[in-house]
């Protein structure tokens, strides 16, 4: 596969959708829209097995990032993000599906179980949220200094908390610049690791790579010879103090520094902050408002446990995100659906 089929599975269009159709015919239509979801690194760590006119979601533990995220928490989210843009999808062609969480306490690995349901309606803001599936992506450029929309963030909290998580925006500058410096400290600590380099170096491909996963160079903004030495450099020099100082700049500059979590940390929790994370990005990106992730010291746990006291809520903080307005930039490869159904 070549860098331009790469990206096929962005290519989807609402007008495909098999009316007529079977129950899995129209569920595997809709995963189309599921595997766009954010995940860390990329990996897409999602599987979906399809029964009739019900389809289960499953973790794909061979994608996990043992280093960073020992413990599965990012990867479940992942999972969750995915799970939302089903539900939204299915709910934007008025399919009151429903959706069983954690349905087999004897299998880990599943971990919900989603119903197509019979036909209702939908509302225009469920569309306005559906539509922008096909616009989001982690933009990692600077921002501009164009102010988020009161309204805006306050839907985004609302839209959190619909999906049982809360959605922090931090006010005060000595509390973002507090975070900032956290977040550099974070980075400094990780990039000392070589475990930490390598595995990131994995994950990495260059800009002309037929990847189906992975980050491509260019959604770090490096040229194509660059992005073939990337991984090397990566793997070989510690850049933590470089990466620390631009960190600590964009997460200190942006329009918006927030930091979404929940009131517990289980399984489920997780999955409800993945849930919560999709709703925000998309809500986001139907104003035009682009995000990126700044989760470095959540990934280290003894800096998590510091986060509550600097941003002033309590609870266990699970994602932290910049946002603002910027400029355009291009989506990242997934895998097709055939490579993600049991």
């Amino acid at each position: 596969m070549n860098a331009a089929t790469a990206l096929d599975a962005w290519n989807v269009s609402a007008a495909d959708f098999p009316h007529t159709g079977a129950s899995w015919e129209k569920l595997r239509f809709l995963l189309r829209y599921a595997v766009l979801a954010p995940s860390r690194h990329n990996s897409q760590p999602w599987l979906f097995k399809l029964r009739g006119s019900e389809v289960e979601l499953y973790a794909d533990r061979t994608r996990a990032a043992r280093v960073s995220d020992p413990e599965d928490r990012e990867l479940i989210i992942s999972c969750g993000a995915a799970l939302c843009h089903l539900m939204i999808s299915m709910q934007h062609f008025a399919y009151l599906g429903s959706v069983e969480i954690l349905p087999d306490s004897g299998d880990s690995g599943l971990l919900a179980r989603v119903r197509l349901g019979l036909k209702g309606e939908h509302s225009s803001e469920e569309n306005l949220t559906f539509h922008a599936i096909l616009k989001r992506r982690s933009n990692r450029q600077a921002f501009s200094d164009d102010p988020v929309p009161e309204d805006l963030l306050e839907a985004l909290q609302s839209g959190a908390e619909q999906e049982g998580a809360w959605f922090h925006v931090l006010r005060s500058a000595a509390a973002r610049y507090t975070l900032a410096d956290i977040i550099a400290e974070a980075d400094r600590i990780q990039w000392a690791d070589r475990r930490f380099r390598l595995e990131l170096a994995a994950w990495l491909r260059p800009v002309q790579s037929g990847s189906v996963d992975g980050i491509p160079a260019y959604a770090h903004g490096m040229s194509d010879v660059l992005s073939c030495t990337g991984p090397v450099i990566v793997r070989t020099f510690n850049v933590g103090e470089g990466q620390a100082a631009k960190d600590r700049d964009i997460a200190a500059h942006s329009p918006v520094l927030a930091v979404l979590g929940t009131d517990a940390d289980t399984l489920r929790d997780w999955l409800a902050a993945g849930q919560a994370l999709a709703r925000v990005l998309l809500r986001a990106r139907a104003a035009e408002v682009w995000a990126s992730f700044l989760n470095q010291p959540i990934e280290l746990p003894h800096m998590r446990q510091r986060l509550p006291h600097v941003i002033g809520r309590p609870g266990f903080p699970q994602l932290i995100l910049r946002l603002g307005f910027g400029t355009d930039v291009k989506p990242t490869p997934r895998r097709p659906v055939e490579e993600v159904l049991i």
